[in-house]
């Protein structure tokens, strides 16, 4: 048996309840204290599981937030400010930096004639601006100078050759006015099947009431007249889609649909293209940017609809997958071609 066998053995009889019933108070609260387990590293454990309480005041009460914020203010407020080392006093010390005026050596004077020097001496420095330009001087003045100067018939450049360079003026783009059309007019005319109605344009009109959007494609499903249905922006969703393609079923003159900028989800627009394949009337169909990405089944959905219908010439959709993409760019110029091989019958 081991030495260290040997110093364990005179601990296997001792009890141990017997030597805590004569431990004090203090002793078990430092034994206490001592049996915890700690992970000052664990992040993830609150403050009071990382380190021992080791406080012995009681507490003050609950967490008065406003009373904290002022005690610290009002000591803020009570602390002395420092002294700065230097006070600043505004003085300017040292001579400021002259340039030197650099005289130019006798072999690198050029003289003119008397005629070039009275021009160039009452010349101003737009006009000497031009000349470098012409003289092919880029480096003494902007890309902008350079350019206008070489492009432009006329003296342009009227900041000088030492300038420096200003940004182009900003040109504002007045906000595009609202849609004047007035929509109650609009299903009236549609459902009455008007022949001088060809074009619904509801762009950019965001409070049309669901149930009337509904009711515009129900009454679009018997007319003959109009051949452009376009709804960009109108907040149009599914139901709204799949009212368009229960119209699309039905109508034998649309030619061009437009749903562009909607929130129009995937199971919208399968609904629609869905729909396309049994109408043989449609030239363009735009569905393009709508609030989430269709995903890729619908991408394989709109190339396979492009393929299978050949009256499809405009198709407006940014693909994001390469191979829908070609397959699309395929279809459509294959579309286009029969389109003119028809057009010269």
């Amino acid at each position: 048996m081991s030495s260290y066998q040997k110093e364990l053995e005179k601990y296997r009889d001792i009890d141990e309840d017997e030597i805590l019933r004569t431990l004090s108070p203090e002793e078990l609260e430092q034994l206490d204290c001592e049996l915890q387990e700690m992970d000052p590293e664990n992040m993830l454990l609150p403050a009071g599981l990382r380190q021992r309480d080791q406080t012995k005041k009681s507490p003050t009460g609950p967490l008065d937030r406003e009373a904290l914020l002022q005690y610290l203010e009002q000591q803020a407020l009570e602390v002395k400010e420092r002294d700065d080392l230097v006070p600043f006093t505004g003085e300017k010390k040292g001579k400021p930096y002259i340039q030197p005026k650099r005289e130019i050596p006798a072999e690198e004077q050029i003289t003119l004639e008397p005629e070039l020097e009275e021009a160039l001496a009452h010349a101003t420095d737009a006009e000497m601006c031009d000349i470098a330009a012409i003289l092919d001087m880029y480096t003494l003045m902007s890309n902008k100078q350079y350019y206008d100067a070489l492009c432009s018939g006329e003296i342009c450049n009227t900041e000088g050759i030492s300038s420096v360079v200003q940004p182009d003026k900003y040109k504002p783009v007045p906000d595009e006015p609202p849609n004047p059309t007035n929509i109650e007019e609009i299903l009236k005319r549609v459902r009455s099947n008007d022949k001088e109605l060809e074009e619904v344009n509801l762009n950019n009109i965001q409070d049309i009431p669901i149930p009337m959007l509904s009711e515009l494609c129900d009454a679009m499903k018997a007319n003959t007249y109009v051949r452009s249905f376009s709804l960009v922006a109108t907040r149009s969703g599914d139901p709204i889609a799949n009212a368009v393609a229960d119209m699309l079923r039905e109508n034998r003159s649309l030619q061009s649909l437009n749903i562009e900028s909607n929130f129009i989800s995937s199971t919208g627009l399968m609904a629609v293209l869905k729909a396309v394949r049994e109408n043989a009337t449609l030239t363009e169909l735009r569905v393009d940017n709508q609030r989430q990405w269709p995903g890729d089944a619908v991408e394989m959905e709109m190339a396979t609809v492009l393929e299978q219908c050949p009256s499809i010439v405009r198709f407006g959709y940014h693909f994001t997958q390469q191979g829908p993409r070609a397959r699309a760019a395929q279809a459509m110029t294959r579309n286009n071609e029969l389109r003119r091989q028809q057009k010269k019958r």
